[in-house]
């Protein structure tokens, strides 16, 4: 898998900016916390897009498909799309338009709403994302250096947030 470009300090950016932090500001659990979620956030983004990359997708774009596979029909409206993805209409316009060009969806009239599109997975489009799915699992999605409790337990950790943040509400469906 490709991988971003290491940084190969000798020390730790992150824990060094904690030590100052707290030199000036007072405790630093929580920015530390947070600025490593981001910087895992990079690293994980650059290396998922770098796997999806020979297939024409970003990871934003190859989500849209799974959702699009995982849907009964193949079809969903791009409301419900955003609304699943937890992004702005505008990105998901965006990243349909990027897989319609790449022949992965065609829009379709919406025939519960007469103004509304459906985006729907082609026969191309399932194809890719069963070989990228594979290329994924292959590489554990980046996280080969964890066991596999300790990637429930940061599921675990990080629902905790979510849940606070409002994304639905534990003990939901």
């Amino acid at each position: 898998m490709s991988q971003p470009k290491p940084l190969n300090l000798p020390f730790d950016p992150i824990d060094r900016a904690a030590e100052s932090w707290r030199a000036h500001f007072g405790p630093s659990a929580a920015m530390a916390a947070v600025t490593s979620i981001m910087r895992a956030h990079q690293i994980l983004l650059s290396q998922l897009d770098a796997l999806l990359k020979p297939y024409g997708l970003t990871f934003a774009r190859y989500e849209a498909l799974v959702l699009l596979t995982f849907s009964k029909t193949g079809a969903l409206p791009l409301s419900k799309i955003g609304e699943r993805l937890m992004v702005h209409p505008t990105s998901v316009t965006n990243t349909v338009d990027r897989l319609e060009k790449s022949g992965f969806v065609i829009r379709l009239p919406n025939p519960r709403d007469g103004r509304g599109v459906l985006a729907e997975i082609t026969k191309t489009g399932r194809d890719v994302v069963e070989r990228a799915t594979r290329d994924l699992m292959d590489a554990e999605f980046g996280l080969t250096m964890y066991a596999e409790d300790e990637l429930h337990q940061m599921f675990a950790h990080l629902r905790t947030l979510r849940v606070a943040a409002g994304d639905f509400q534990e003990g939901g469906e």
